[in-house]
C-alpha cells in the first residue's frame, strides 16, 4: 500500500461539459497575439479570389493565415509538419478552432495566395511604426543567399547542353532509322492498332530530356541577348557621363551565351551563387532593410541577381513607400557602394555609411583616425573612407553589424528559413517577404506594447 497520495490520473474520463479552447493556454500566450493581430489585418486580396459559389465551403482564410504565421514564428513551414501540429500542438489547435486542414490544403493555400501573403510585410511595418517601434534614425541594408527548392546538380551549362543535345538527336535519329528498315517486322510484332514507330519508354524519356535542354538553351540565349543590351546601355550612360559621344558597334554580331552559363531544370529561375559559408549553392539573393534600433524589417526583396548593389535603391524606395518617410542615415557593406547611390542619398538628405572597400570585422579596431586637412580634389571614395575612420563613423557603421545581420541569423536559424519551399522567382520573393512579416510580428509581440486598432493599408 502506497503511503503517498497522488493526484488522480484518468485520461479516459469523459468530460461532462466540453472545455473552452481559450482555457488551454495562458492568457499572455503568443497564440492569442497572432489571432488578434491577424484579425486586424487587411486580407481583402485573399477573400476576393473566392468568387465561385459552387463546391464545398473552403477553410476560413483568416484561420489559414493565422496558422501559417504562427507556424513561421515557430519555425514550422512544411505543410505536412503543420498538418501534424494541428493535431498534436495545443497552440495550433486553439488557433484553428480545433480544425485540421490537410497538408495539400495548406500547401495549395500558400501557393495560390503567395502574393497577398508577401504583401502582409508592409502592414506589419506600418503596425510597428504606429506602436512607436520604428524611428528611422538609422536603417541598415544587407542581403543573404537563400537555397532554392532545387539542387545545383540538376543544372547544366550551355556548353554541356550543346553536346548533350547533339548526342540525344543522333540517338533518337538512329532509332527511327532502325524502325524504318524493320517496318514490316514491327507491324507483325505490335499489331495493326499501333503504327510501330512509337518511341519506347526509355527513348520517350530521352526525347523529353532533349526538349527540356532545347528550352533551356533558348532561355539562355534570350538572357544573353538581354545582357548584351544592358551592357550596351551601360556603355552609353558611361560615355554620356564622361562627355563622350556614344557610338554603337558597327557590326552587331549575334550574342550567344558563354559555355559556362548554367540553367537549372528544377527551378530554372534560380542561380548558382556563392553563400556566406564559401560554398556554391542553387539559390536566390534575399535582401532587406532593417531599422537599426528596433530591428524591424522595413522592406524586403528577392531576385536571382547575385550582386547586391542593384537592389539598393529599390529597397529604400519600397521602405519610403510603406512609411511615407525616409531614414536619416543608411549603412551597408562594400557590396552596395556606388557613387550613384551616394549622389541619390545626398539628394534625399540621407547620410550614408557605406565603405568603398571590403573590411573585415576585426580590422576596424586597427584603423587609424584621419589626420590633416581634406584635399580639395578629394573624391567620394576618399571622403567616405575618411568618415568611416572617425569615432562617429565607426559607431554609426557598427549599427549595421548589430542589426541586419542578427535579423538574418534569427530568420534562418530560429525560424528555420534556410531553404525555400516554392519554386520560381515570384513565389520565392513572396515567401521571403512573408517570413520577414512573421519575424516582424514576433518582434512586435516581444515588445509587449498594445496592438494598434486597425491595419494600415
Amino acid at each position: 500500500m502506497r503511503a503517498k497520495k497522488f493526484r488522480p490520473h484518468q485520461p479516459d474520463q469523459i468530460m461532462l461539459l466540453p472545455p473552452s479552447l481559450n482555457d488551454w493556454l495562458p492568457s499572455d500566450h503568443e497564440v492569442y497575439f497572432v489571432r488578434d493581430i491577424v484579425e486586424s489585418m487587411d486580407l481583402s486580396a485573399i477573400y476576393a479570389s473566392y468568387r465561385d459559389p459552387r463546391g464545398q465551403p473552403p477553410y476560413e482564410p483568416l484561420m489559414m493565415v493565422q496558422i501559417l504565421i504562427y507556424g513561421y514564428m515557430r519555425g514550422i513551414r512544411s505543410s505536412r509538419k503543420l498538418e501534424r501540429a494541428l493535431y498534436e500542438d495545443v497552440g495550433f489547435r486553439v488557433l484553428s478552432g480545433n480544425q485540421q486542414p490537410d497538408h495539400w490544403t495548406i500547401s495549395e493555400f500558400r501557393r495560390r495566395h503567395h502574393e497577398p501573403l508577401g504583401d502582409l510585410l508592409a502592414q506589419t511595418v506600418q503596425m510597428a511604426e504606429r506602436m512607436g517601434l520604428v524611428d528611422l534614425q538609422h536603417a541598415s541594408v544587407d542581403g543573404t543567399k537563400v537555397k532554392a527548392n532545387a539542387s545545383r546538380h540538376s543544372a547544366m551549362s550551355y556548353g554541356r547542353m550543346k553536346t548533350e543535345e547533339e548526342r540525344l538527336r543522333n540517338e533518337i535519329q538512329e532509332y527511327f532509322e532502325e524502325m524504318e528498315t524493320s517496318d514490316r517486322e514491327e507491324d507483325a510484332k505490335y499489331g495493326e492498332d499501333r503504327r510501330g514507330d512509337e518511341l519506347p519508354e526509355h527513348m520517350n524519356s530521352r526525347r523529353k530530356r532533349l526538349e527540356a535542354i532545347q528550352r533551356a538553351k533558348e532561355k539562355l540565349e534570350q538572357e544573353a541577348e538581354e545582357r548584351a543590351e544592358r551592357e550596351a546601355e551601360q556603355r552609353k550612360e558611361k560615355a554620356e557621363s564622361e562627355g563622350r559621344t556614344y557610338r554603337p558597334r558597327k557590326e552587331q554580331r549575334r550574342t550567344v551565351p558563354r559555355d559556362k552559363d548554367q540553367r537549372n531544370f528544377t527551378d530554372p529561375e534560380s542561380r548558382i551563387m556563392l553563400s556566406s559559408e564559401g560554398a556554391f549553392i542553387q539559390a536566390y539573393n534575399a535582401q532587406s532593410v532593417v531599422d537599426s534600433d528596433s530591428m524591424i524589417v522595413l522592406s524586403s526583396d528577392l531576385t536571382n541577381q547575385a550582386a547586391d548593389s542593384p537592389h539598393f535603391i529599390g529597397l529604400l524606395q519600397q521602405s519610403e513607400e510603406t512609411l511615407q518617410k525616409r531614414p536619416e542615415e543608411v549603412s551597408a557593406d562594400a557590396a552596395y557602394y556606388n557613387d550613384k547611390h551616394l549622389m541619390w542619398l545626398e539628394e534625399l538628405e540621407t547620410e550614408a555609411f557605406i565603405p568603398p572597400d571590403k573590411v573585415r570585422h576585426n580590422e576596424w579596431r586597427n584603423m587609424l583616425y584621419p589626420r590633416g586637412r581634406i584635399p580639395k580634389d578629394a573624391d567620394r571614395k576618399y571622403l567616405m573612407r575618411r568618415k568611416l575612420r572617425t569615432k562617429r563613423g565607426r559607431e554609426r557603421y557598427k549599427k549595421r553589424q548589430c542589426s541586419v545581420e542578427p535579423v538574418f541569423g534569427y530568420i534562418k536559424e530560429a525560424m528555420g528559413f534556410r531553404q525555400l519551399l516554392l519554386r520560381g522567382e515570384a513565389k520565392a520573393r513572396s515567401m521571403w517577404k512573408f517570413a520577414c512579416a512573421a519575424y516582424n510580428l514576433w518582434k512586435i509581440f516581444r515588445a509587449g506594447k498594445p496592438l494598434p486598432g486597425t491595419a494600415g493599408t
